[in-house]
């Protein structure tokens, strides 16, 4: 009874078939009278949702909904949705789109009632048990947090909302908002690797541990267990998946280490955001020679370029794996001017360092940055999350530094520690956005 037809095709036995599905719609909407002879479809295609399991978080999903909803035009006919079989995937997604639109009618959501509702239009729409708990974790979102995305034409006047007072939090708005970030639960249970007896020593804070599902593994050496660990984490960026390694500045006895990753994979990128000592206190061990050749293990690092800039150092390094016999160039960023208690005095250094690094990666192919301070958390995250918002300011015009935080934090432990670092995010992006007169710029 819910069945689309089609046309059918003269003389071509059940040529108004399709495999689709009228859901919760009246079939009279839209121009079908054929007077246009073109009409504009838009694809929408979320590429990052497996089949018959789910999204790491919904609020990729919530984005691109919101998307979907903002460039539908009102006079269109029904959206149409599907997955592999149009079901699993596809139910979910209408489920969410329309239980969101309840709780803004009625206050309330009837998930159980929706799902029922749709398997009588079409059977097993929503298959899976994940995926119709990842309805509620994506309404619940929702409800927490809300819609946290900004045109860049209205970051001045969100961050004249941070900074006043708030009626009865007995803090600010920038503030509050930062502690809904770390009220997130860190999830102590997902670390086991890193807290293998044979591991704990290869960190530099115990309570900044890669999580299982997105650790940086190395390769095995031959005949030594335990040599697979790194405390290093894959975290996603704006274009792709595993865009960045954050990792803690190597010990010295995790040097070797450091480079059998770097090597394995591919990256050709590193920033750095912390200076080898601090208030006197060793932060990262020295991991390339001040001239010469430096081997550590199978992998010799050979220093053939520094050049000094205005807030970072570049240095060109040759680094050869002697098993392979193979050599590759890394580029080193090093960043000057943030200390480890504070933040850089401007935001002008930190822009232009990220420029410099994705340069460096459209030239070198676009394989993981290693970014790391010392613990690889606080400055880590901050660079993580700036260069991710700013791709996406340059990209659509368009921020969110509330969820972009909020999911590096899902990732690894205490990215962008302290609210300092927080509002920093936001006066570099705000800064980046004053050094453009115009608007059009960014496209």
């Amino acid at each position: 009874h819910s069945r689309v037809h089609l046309t059918s095709l003269e003389g071509v036995p059940d040529s108004d078939f399709v495999n689709a599905s009228y859901i919760n719609v009246s079939p009279q909407v839209g121009d079908v009278s054929g007077k246009k002879p073109q009409r504009l479809v838009t694809q929408f295609h979320f590429t990052s949702w497996p089949d018959f399991g789910v999204p790491f978080t919904p609020i990729g999903m919530l984005k691109f909904l919101k998307k979907v909803k903002t460039c539908n035009p009102q006079y269109a006919g029904p959206i149409v949705v599907h997955c592999s079989a149009g079901v699993g995937r596809t139910g979910t997604f209408i489920v969410i789109d329309a239980m969101l639109d309840m709780m803004g009618a009625e206050r309330k959501v009837d998930v159980f009632g929706f799902v029922t509702r749709i398997r009588a239009q079409r059977c097993q729409m929503v298959q899976t048990d994940m995926q119709y708990v990842f309805i509620f974790q994506a309404l619940l979102e929702h409800y927490l947090y809300g819609d946290t995305e900004l045109e860049v034409t209205s970051l001045e006047s969100h961050l004249n909302k941070l900074y006043a007072p708030l009626s009865g939090a007995g803090c600010g708005g920038m503030e509050a908002e930062f502690k809904k970030l770390t009220s997130i639960k860190i999830q102590n249970d997902k670390m086991r690797t890193g807290n293998l007896p044979a591991n704990m020593k290869k960190n530099r804070v115990l309570q900044i541990i890669p999580y299982e599902f997105n650790r940086v593994i190395i390769p095995v050496k031959r005949g030594e267990e335990n040599t697979d660990y790194i405390n290093a984490s894959f975290i996603d960026g704006y274009r792709q998946k595993d865009s960045y390694m954050a990792c803690q500045g190597p010990l010295q006895h995790t040097i070797e280490d450091f480079w059998r990753m770097i090597w394995e994979w591919r990256s050709c990128s590193i920033v750095m955001l912390t200076e080898l000592e601090e208030r006197g206190q060793e932060k990262c061990a020295p991991y390339w020679p001040s001239d010469g050749v430096m081997v550590c293990g199978d992998m010799s690092i050979e220093l053939k370029r520094e050049e000094e800039s205005e807030s970072y150092t570049v240095r060109d390094l040759l680094v050869t794996n002697n098993r392979e016999n193979k050599s590759r160039a890394v580029r080193q960023f090093h960043f000057h001017g943030w200390p480890e208690v504070g933040i850089p005095s401007d935001g002008k250094g930190m822009i232009n360092i990220i420029a410099a690094v994705q340069k460096q990666q459209q030239q070198s192919g676009n394989h993981p940055i290693t970014v790391h301070c010392s613990a690889g958390a606080g400055r880590t995250g901050t660079f993580c999350a700036l260069s991710t918002v700013l791709e996406r300011v340059k990209a659509e015009g368009i921020l969110d530094v509330f969820q972009t935080v909020k999911s590096l934090r899902l990732q690894r432990p205490h990215m962008v520690q302290t609210l300092e670092q927080y509002e920093f995010c936001y006066k570099v992006v705000q800064e980046y956005i004053d050094a453009f007169s115009d608007y059009a710029n960014f496209k």
